[in-house]
């Protein structure tokens, strides 16, 4: 059974290196290679739990042969059907892995050049026996789509059960935009109407639902979360309180904290009364009364976690009332609350800089005839986008209660913008050429650059192994058993190859394109020893020194995310892949929250049968400039 899909997976391999030789690229050559990837992951983690599992991969497998036989020709079919969902894929920018979606168009979609779509985003529910063969499966092309879907389809996998965080946001992200740049490569960009795009999902994808649309509000014109969860505590039972800094990373991901942007996209919530999920809407909804912020929330009596197709009928005729207009392109009052500059724009408001990351920042900006009228709570600096048609002359702005009047900015595109910082309680005029180049001097917590640690996992990304001799090999023992847990669970959870390179292999294209997650010590890993003049501490043979205090170099191992010296708007992470594991992705996807901050000191635990044995010194969070964090 498993030779004869070891020869079919040899097979469509060797389709795939001739395509490569025939010169066959991306998108296309994605769209072929998804098959092998799914047939290779199902056989390396032995996910032969569904009953169909094997058949599945032998019908993947000959729809591969039959995509890399048509594109061998020319040819791909499949982005023209219709009527029912089909499998595509994009290469990820984070890891080079190959990850699917699938898209479904009406039956009569481009027929009419003039009709603009709707698009809505699908993010599936928890299944612990998903795999790339279920979803291709599931979305193989032959099963026509519900009647009366009157929108293109894109369904999310997602890289598996995540909730949709770290690698597995930026898969809705990827996936989204592979699909957009195909349709313009095709000539049918302008059959998307990006005023119409929904997000919604049942259950994890309830969950991720929230989390993306409050994070991202301006993206949707409506949101449409199903029984998912919006908080870790009272979620699972974790602790009253965590350790300071994993209760301020909570913030990242817990999507009640984000309620209040739902003044900036419209809300449509399902859950069954019977469902313990039904608090979690309940939970926002809370907020949003004491707020006067509207949000639409059906409840199914006498149903539990369930989203039968009468309650999606419902649900579907509550979105039509936003996506018949579509979200408006000027909307001339924003209301958006960040945590993290990780999430820091909606519409023509973006927040650059923020006083402290883990707390509430606010800006609430309203235009008129008469000018600008800005409130901001914990927020910095300040970018703001001027409408179409404005013109560059002085621009009254009342921010904080203080008068100013400001010539916008003009960008290379011709666009106006206002750059606005605050020093010592004044707000004022910035060039941004100052901004960025300040930022080059002095390292900011800024977008792509704010941490966690767990942060670097979400962009390209390459571990660098020590291959020199070590100064202690307590060290190295941690070092490679870390990075060997952190090869198996990115395979098994994240559903990539981890891109590895030793020290002497690392070119200077690698310096300068990827976040650098370097693993050893600066005797073992030449790339670390060249990075330490540019970290915040020093590490000799003998000791480490780390905010002040001397630790021994034999017995501790130093973990910590910085701005990389290397090159601009890239991380280096030491000796840490993702800070929570097996146990954590196994339970609930609320368990995928930073362990460790922004930094870690670690002290081995001297069991030889364990070399990841260690005790957490100390951890913490660096100040909005990357400073150790002020002492009590």
């Amino acid at each position: 059974m498993i030779k004869s899909l070891d020869e079919q997976i040899t097979k469509l391999e060797n389709k795939i290196a001739i395509l490569r030789r025939l010169g066959v690229n991306d998108p296309y050559l994605a769209e072929v290679e998804v098959y092998h990837k799914a047939a290779v992951w199902l056989l390396e983690h032995e996910e032969f739990g569904q009953k169909g599992a094997v058949a599945w991969t032998r019908e993947i497998l000959d729809r591969g042969l039959l995509r890399a036989a048509q594109q061998a020709r020319g040819e791909a079919p499949w982005l023209y059907q219709t009527g029912q969902s089909v499998t595509r894929a994009y290469r990820s920018r984070i890891d080079g892995s190959v990850q699917p979606y699938a898209v479904a168009f009406p039956a009569d979609y481009g027929k009419d050049r003039a009709r603009k779509w709707r698009v809505d985003v699908v993010l599936h529910g928890r299944n612990d026996e998903l795999t790339e063969v279920s979803f291709l499966h599931q979305h193989n092309g032959e099963n026509n789509i519900p009647a009366g879907q009157d929108w293109v389809q894109i369904d999310i996998y997602g890289r598996g059960n995540n909730a949709y965080r770290w690698a597995g946001e930026t898969d809705v992200q990827e996936a989204v935009e592979n699909f957009l740049a195909v349709e313009q490569l095709l000539g049918r960009g302008g059959l998307i109407d990006h005023n119409r795009l929904v997000l919604r999902g049942f259950s994890m994808g309830g969950a991720g639902t929230w989390h993306l649309g409050l994070h991202r509000p301006s993206t949707w014109c409506v949101i449409g979360p199903g029984a998912g969860f919006t908080s870790t505590h009272g979620y699972k039972g974790l602790p009253d309180k965590l350790p300071a800094y994993q209760e301020a990373c909570l913030s990242i991901y817990d999507a009640v904290d984000y309620a209040e942007n739902a003044f900036d996209v419209p809300v449509v919530a399902y859950a069954g009364a019977d469902d313990p999920q039904l608090q979690a809407a309940r939970n926002i909804e809370g907020r949003l009364k004491a707020l006067n912020m509207p949000m639409t929330l059906l409840v199914a009596p006498g149903l539990a976690h369930q989203f039968p197709a009468e309650w999606q009928k419902k649900v579907e005729a509550e979105y039509e009332k936003f996506t018949a207009n579509g979200r408006p392109e000027q909307r001339p009052h924003v209301h958006f609350v960040t945590y993290t500059l990780k999430y820091p724009s909606c519409d023509w408001v973006e927040i650059l800089g923020l006083d402290h990351h883990y707390q509430r920042a606010l800006v609430d900006a309203e235009r008129s005839d008469k000018g600008l009228t800005v409130k901001t709570e914990n927020v910095r600096v300040l970018h703001l986008g001027m409408p179409l048609g404005a013109l560059r002359e002085a621009t009254p702005i009342n921010i904080d209660g203080q008068s100013l009047k400001m010539t916008p900015y003009q960008g290379a595109g011709g666009e106006l913008q206002l750059y606005l910082e605050r020093r010592d309680g004044q707000w004022a005029a910035a060039l941004p050429e100052r901004l960025f180049t300040e930022r080059l001097r002095t390292p900011h917590k800024t977008t792509g650059l704010q941490g966690p640690i767990d942060d670097a996992f979400m962009n390209s990304f390459l571990c660098v192994r020590g291959a020199g001799a070590p100064w202690h090999d307590s060290v190295r023992q941690y070092a490679d058993a870390d990075l060997k847990r952190f090869q198996a669970e990115w395979s098994k959870f994240f559903r990539g190859d981890l891109p590895v390179k030793d020290d002497v292999d690392v070119t200077p294209e690698d310096l300068v394109s990827h976040n650098l997650i370097l693993f050893g010590d600066p005797g073992s890993n030449s790339v670390l020893a060249q990075a330490m003049p540019g970290l915040p501490f020093q590490w000799t043979k003998d000791k480490i020194v780390w905010k002040g205090k001397d630790y021994t170099a034999a017995e501790h191992v130093p973990v910590l995310i910085y701005p990389s010296p290397f090159t601009v708007n890239r991380y280096v992470v030491v000796n840490s892949g993702h800070t929570f594991h097996t146990d954590d992705y196994k339970g609930t996807n609320a368990l995928l929250y930073p362990r460790l901050g922004d930094y870690a000191m670690l002290k081995r635990a001297g069991d030889k049968k364990d070399p990841l044995a260690v005790e957490v010194v100390e951890a913490g969070l660096f100040d909005d400039f990357w400073r150790w964090p002020a002492r009590p």
